[in-house]
């Protein structure tokens, strides 16, 4: 008899969503599409990523799959989410975690008269998730990446181009979590048989990153703008706050993780702030701050020096960690290496794009590259010289500094295009590449083969992000 009773009891809590349960496993709610559902999968019940995800953590939690094929977030989308019987049992399931990945379907164009509506739809499904009684952490999921224009009526440049931002706004406005699934699945169109769908293998990196993030030690940051002495100006970047200030005349920017990692690990990123940020975003989800100082155009000079190592003294009475990961694209590789040339042991690695090392190549055009007249003269301006003539043995670029540059031990990675036609990496990379090996120091480069000047990064920044990670014991 005590056997039915328990059985039936199993069934009670079943039919009425669990509610009252005492549960001793974290309860994770996957929120989403086909994408999440597993359609397309052999086995979704084993090949899904909340099914590997569960696999991955094992019984110490439960993942709950409460996937949609062909849903959106939209309220009046062609199959909104809302009016299904898996947006209850959401509601009914008692989560610790949600994770949301919907708005693939609401780039359909069948949908796009509605759009004007989806950040509010979208944040009244957050609310209803944070208004229950367990108060689970909401985690948005930025689309993968949809390489077809027409599939399933999806397009790709709708998500990445309007949809996307969307999300992001909602992650700022809202102050919420956010994973960059786009970023992932950039150079993995091989995994999408169908230019839309993942398959078991594609699932498995979804359950990696979303593993990762579940996992990662983290706490919540503190309102650093109370200690900078000039005014602030909050904005977002890419879903998260960036405080803008003044610092000594320059202009300034602070960006906060949601979470911030254990030490409060950096990237310090020279020039051309912003622009293919798939990095400094993909650090930002794993609780890096990401700074800026603007010292254009100054070249790496002792003043771009002192002007930064006056930054520098105030990031550390922030709170910073000692040592920063120092992140330098085309000319910003001169200001980070001269940088770290004077402060060896404040660098925890450099991870330099397509990056000027020698001056004279770039922009002196002393080479086989087009140089720049104009930025020459700066250069000359900037280093004290009143013209070409008197700069012959100009020694003030990385590749002049390399016995310094090895004192600090720190590993180095050069993401480079082979025929960068600005920049060219048998003056620049190469050589710097060679001298650095022969002192002694810990340095690699990723090739692109076809590569130029542009685009910087890679589509995909996970090669690295890995090494930033290992670099600085994360």
């Amino acid at each position: 008899m005590g056997k039915v009773f328990k059985c039936c009891l199993i069934w009670l809590l079943v039919l009425t969503g669990f509610e009252g349960y005492a549960q001793s496993a974290i309860r994770i709610a996957c929120v989403g599409n086909s994408i999440t559902f597993g359609s397309g999968l052999k086995d979704r019940a084993k090949e899904s990523y909340p099914a590997q995800l569960q696999a991955m953590l094992g019984s110490g939690y439960e993942v709950l799959n409460f996937g949609v094929s062909g849903a959106t977030m939209l309220k009046k989308g062609n199959k909104p989410y809302w009016n299904t019987p898996e947006y209850q049992q959401v509601l009914k399931s008692n989560p610790n975690l949600v994770f949301i990945k919907l708005g693939t379907n609401d780039s359909k164009e069948l949908n796009r008269a509605q759009m004007g509506a989806f950040v509010a739809d979208y944040k009244d499904m957050v609310h209803s998730f944070q208004g229950l009684a367990t108060k689970p952490k909401v985690v948005l999921l930025l689309p993968l990446k949809a390489f077809s224009e027409t599939k399933f009526g999806i397009s790709g440049a709708y998500l990445k181009d309007s949809l996307m931002p969307m999300v992001q706004k909602i992650a700022y406005e809202e102050q919420l979590e956010l994973l960059d699934l786009y970023s992932l699945f950039a150079d993995k169109e091989a995994l999408l048989a169908d230019k839309v769908h993942p398959n078991a293998a594609g699932d498995t990196f979804i359950a990696e990153r979303l593993k990762s993030f579940i996992l990662q030690k983290t706490k919540p940051g503190k309102d650093l703008s109370r200690k900078i002495k000039t005014p602030v100006k909050r904005s977002s970047f890419y879903g998260y706050e960036q405080l803008n200030f003044s610092f000594k005349g320059r202009d300034a920017k602070i960006v906060s993780p949601k979470q911030v990692a254990k030490g409060m690990p950096w990237v310090w990123r020279a020039r051309f702030y912003g622009h293919e940020a798939q990095t400094d975003i993909a650090m930002l989800e794993r609780g890096f701050h990401v700074v800026y100082c603007d010292v254009a155009e100054l070249y790496g000079n002792a003043e771009a020096v002192g002007i930064w190592n006056d930054f520098y003294s105030s990031l550390q009475k922030l709170g910073f960690a000692k040592k920063a990961v120092m992140e330098g694209m085309s000319r910003g590789g001169v200001y980070v290496y001269n940088w770290a040339a004077a402060n060896p042991d404040k660098v925890a690695c450099v991870y330099a794009d397509n990056p000027v090392l020698d001056l004279k190549s770039w922009p002196g055009g002393k080479g086989k590259g087009p140089g720049s007249k104009g930025d020459w003269a700066t250069v000359l301006k900037d280093y004290g010289y009143a013209n070409d003539a008197e700069a012959p043995d100009f020694k003030g670029s990385p590749i002049d500094q390399i016995a310094a540059i090895v004192k600090g031990k720190y590993p180095m990675l050069h993401v480079c295009g082979d025929i960068d036609e600005v920049v060219p990496m048998a003056e620049n990379s190469l050589p710097f590449a060679e001298k650095i090996k022969a002192a002694g120091g810990d340095i690699h480069l990723i090739h692109k083969p076809q590569g130029k000047h542009h685009p910087h990064s890679l589509p995909n920044p996970q090669p690295i992000v890995d090494f930033i990670l290992k670099a600085t014991g994360y």
